[in-house]
């Protein structure tokens, strides 16, 4: 089994990567600093505007039990894919929604996905579909955060994931 990866922003990571964690087909996410403008970024250097990377999760998949368009079916299912800079209450560049792929046939995927969801709103799409530049791990405290902060802020409805797309934990 070959597994796939994507960089997915959609506001604060730690939502994003509790979400994408918990499907199936999903073996392994991180999160971290994608596509910005210095090496090796810290969270306050986002917060003080001195790098303007996204806050991104990094999705290891197998395409053969989940696909590019189901992941960002799921995407689109927690952000407001409308809203520049802003997801639930984060405001900010690094909350700013993105798809960051490595594959020529990914960009295809994702740029297809989007104008036929595009249909669907009168307002434009404003996720960002770009090469992946670079993608830094965010600091360790930031890794699983919802795992260990159980009651922490969250924009993304974990509930939207339904029974049968949930990964079953051995």
């Amino acid at each position: 089994m070959k597994l796939k990866r994507i960089l997915i922003a959609g506001g604060c990571f730690w939502g994003v990567e509790a979400y994408f964690k918990s499907l199936k087909g999903v073996h392994k996410t991180t999160v971290g600093y994608a596509n910005g403008n210095i090496k090796n970024p810290k969270y306050e250097e986002l917060k003080a505007q001195i790098a303007n990377h996204a806050e991104a999760c990094e999705i290891y998949y197998n395409p053969s039990i989940i696909t590019l368009t189901d992941i960002l079916e799921h995407m689109f299912r927690f952000i407001d894919p409308t809203s520049v800079n802003k997801q639930g209450e984060d405001v900010g560049i690094q909350y700013r929604t993105g798809v960051y792929y490595q594959d020529e046939e990914d960009r295809i995927i994702i740029k297809k996905f989007i104008k036929e969801k595009q249909k669907l709103y009168k307002k434009k799409i404003t996720v960002e579909v770009e090469k992946e530049k670079n993608y830094y791990l965010a600091e360790e405290y930031h890794q699983d955060y919802l795992d260990k902060n159980p009651y922490g802020y969250c924009h993304v409805d974990l509930n939207l994931i339904k029974d049968h797309e949930k990964r079953t934990l051995n």
